[in-house]
This record gives C-alpha cells, sequence and structure tokens, in this order.
C-alpha cells in the first residue's frame, strides 16, 4: 500500500520528544562547542597556543567546569568527536561533567562539506555512508542528540534548486538516521550570512529553504515532535548596507519559520551565524518578544556568540580559567532571558568581544 509508513517505536517517540523538550526548555539554550581541530586551532593561534590535543582540552574543560549554575540557562552542548572522549585533569569524562549538571549532551555529526557537482559553485554536507554506526556509539558514550549543517549562500543565482533539494535530502536522510539509532536530530539548514542581499531577499530565500526540507523530512518519515530545528535568522547580508534594526529582523524570522515550520516541532534554536555577542541576544530577545504568534519555544544554539569574550578573557593562561568562566556564564543568562524575551540591554561589556561582529566569509567550524 503506497500509503504505508512507520515512525519510530512509541516507546522511542517519547524517549526522543522528552528529550527534545528537555533542550529547549524555557529560558534555556545550546552552547555549541563543535569546532573542528581545524576551527579551534585558528582561536588557540590567536591567543598564542599550538593546536594540539592538550591544549583543545584544556579550553573545553574550562566551559564545562563552570559554576554549576550555568546548567540554569545552558540545557545542553554540542560536542565534537574529539571532545566525547576527553577527561577532565582528576580523570572524569567530559561527558559526565555535563551530566552531572543536568546538561545533556550531543555530538557533531556531519563531515563538512564538498563541491556539489554541477552546481553553480555550491557545497553539500557528506558523512552518511557510515552514519547510523557512528549514531549508534555517540549513543553508547552517552550523547542524546545530534547536529548536521548545512550552509547555502545567497547570490545572484544562489542558492539553486539542485543545493536547496540537496541539503533537505541530505538533512532528512540524517534525521531519519539518527532517530533509528535513538538521538535527537537538529536540523541544519544555514543560509550564510555572506553577500550583501536585504532583509527581504533573506526572508524569501529561509522560506524556501526550510519548506523544502520540511517537505523532506515528511517523505522520510521524520517523527517531528523529536527534532529540533536550528536556522539562521533573517538578518540582511553583511555586506548590505542597509542595515535592519532588531524589531524588523525579529518580524521576519518568525513570519519566515511560520510559513515554512510544523507546529509539531518542540523547539527552535537559532544558530548565530556570525553576530556579535550583544547583537545575537538583542535579535533573539526580539524574537521572542514580537507579537506574532509563535508555536514553538525559540531559543539559542551559540557557539562563537557565547565564547567571543570567553576566548578574549582566557587568553590561554591559567590564571584566567575562573574570570573566563563567569563571562561565560555571564553571556549564557543573557540569553537565556532573551529566550523569554526578558532581555534588557546590558551595561557596557568588560569585553570588546561582546560587540565584534564574529563574521567570517565561507565560515567553517
Amino acid at each position: 500500500m503506497a500509503g504505508y509508513f512507520s515512525y519510530p517505536s512509541m516507546e522511542l517517540q517519547m524517549e526522543l520528544k522528552k528529550t527534545a523538550e528537555a533542550i529547549v526548555a524555557p529560558g534555556k539554550g545550546i552552547l555549541a562547542v563543535d569546532e573542528t581541530n581545524e576551527g579551534i586551532g585558528r582561536l588557540l593561534a590567536a591567543v598564542g597556543l599550538e593546536n594540539t590535543v592538550e591544549n583543545r582540552r584544556r579550553y573545553r574543560q574550562l566551559l564545562f567546569t563552570a559554576d554549576d549554575v550555568l546548567s540554569e540557562h545552558i540545557s545542553a552542548v554540542i560536542l565534537f568527536d574529539e571532545t566525547v572522549y576527553q577527561k577532565t585533569d582528576d580523570g572524569m569524562r567530559f561527558i559526565d561533567v555535563l551530566k552531572n549538571k543536568n546538561i545533556i549532551p550531543g555530538i557533531k555529526l556531519d563531515l563538512d562539506v564538498v563541491p556539489l557537482i554541477f552546481s553553480e559553485n555550491e557545497v553539500t554536507t557528506q558523512g552518511l555512508d557510515d552514519l547510523a554506526k557512528r549514531c549508534a556509539e555517540y549513543k553508547k558514550e552517552g550523547c542524546l542528540f545530534a547536529k548536521w549543517r548545512c550552509p547555502l549562500k545567497i547570490g545572484d543565482t544562489t542558492p539553486s534548486v539542485l543545493a536547496i533539494s540537496d541539503t533537505a535530502h541530505v538533512l532528512a536522510r540524517y534525521a531519519s538516521i539518527c532517530q533509528s539509532e535513538g538521538l535527537v536530530p537538529i536540523v541544519e539548514p544555514d543560509v550564510l550570512l555572506d553577500g550583501d542581499h536585504d532583509i527581504v531577499r533573506t526572508q524569501k530565500v529561509t522560506e524556501i529553504v526550510l519548506a523544502t526540507v520540511y517537505k523532506a523530512l515528511n517523505d522520510h518519515h521524520v517523527y517531528l515532535e523529536g527534532t529540533l530545528l536550528k536556522p539562521n535568522m533573517v538578518t540582511p547580508g553583511n555586506s548590505c548596507p542597509k542595515r535592519s534594526c532588531a524589531e524588523e529582523i525579529a518580524a521576519a524570522t518568525v513570519i519566515a519559520l511560520l510559513r515554512s515550520v510544523p507546529a509539531a516541532v518542540p523547539g527552535i534554536a537559532f544558530l548565530s551565524g556570525g553576530q556579535s555577542e550583544v547583537e545575537a541576544t538583542e535579535n533573539l530577545n526580539a524574537i521572542n518578544r514580537v507579537s506574532i504568534k509563535k508555536p514553538w519555544a525559540l531559543t539559542f544554539s551559540y557557539g562563537r556568540a557565547l565564547q567571543a569574550s570567553v576566548w578574549n578573557t582566557w587568553a590561554g593562561k591559567d590564571e584566567n580559567v575562573e574570570k573566563a568562566q563567569n563571562v561565560l556564564i555571564k553571556r549564557a543568562k543573557a540569553n537565556g532571558l532573551a529566550a523569554l524575551g526578558k532581555y534588557e540591554i546590558e551595561e557596557i561589556s568588560d569585553s570588546r568581544a561582546a560587540t565584534k561582529s564574529n563574521f567570517s566569509a565561507n565560515h567553517k567550524y
């Protein structure tokens, strides 16, 4: 029968739904610490450190051993493969450190991008071949959710129909495999800030991309209540001369989501996409305050917008660890309040990194 298909078992559905809802609990969001070794190497170099396993571990330890108050605003952390197996100085696995704080560990599953043949110089994300095996391994290690990013760039002829279709089907295949192995999939179609397009163009592209993605998720029988979405906010391109205020960004973002994302999805955790720390917080706050219906939890899944000031404060020095941890807690609290629409413009930050743009062209994690 053509219309016959199966969802995960009822027991697995409840498990996935419970985890997804816990990740987007009121006033909480996700700390993305899923930089590749190459990506974190650039950050280490900026503070004068070599890109070694030990230096990467030291920095991640700083984040994960921050005061337990962090869990009041951070519900989950996205890890990189190496981090899953790393331990603190006293031998405790990072995953166990997080679980002891009631923070849910997750894993980045995509293996970066490669050229998408016969496209408009666009890319596709690789890593599907042995995905089920990797999902099972990470679940065994204690991860409860996963993330997969597919970037799309706005240009005169992009994103192409081919690239949008490829993004949708890759994300749908990833999501269905994740659920089959008991992981909540976070679906991340990332419409990049690169370009000089205005906010209207971003909104149109975002709507088309999201609608195509959710059609594919439906075609693959993905259980939506056990998923989360990690999209871009609708903003002008980084080089667009006409800037938009937070209220304009909020309205355009929520309208795009209403036109494209089913209400069955428990929550939407925005990526910061190169916005400054303060800008990302203010825009999230405006999104939660805008008087348009919002059937999902709207929160954050930030990497650069939670860590820029942390890196600046730490500067690779052990004596700065506690101060850097306090900065992380401050930024987490600000975004936790923004996820409730209760953030108020903060005093001038003690770090210039908070207001500095985190944009980098063709960004790679």
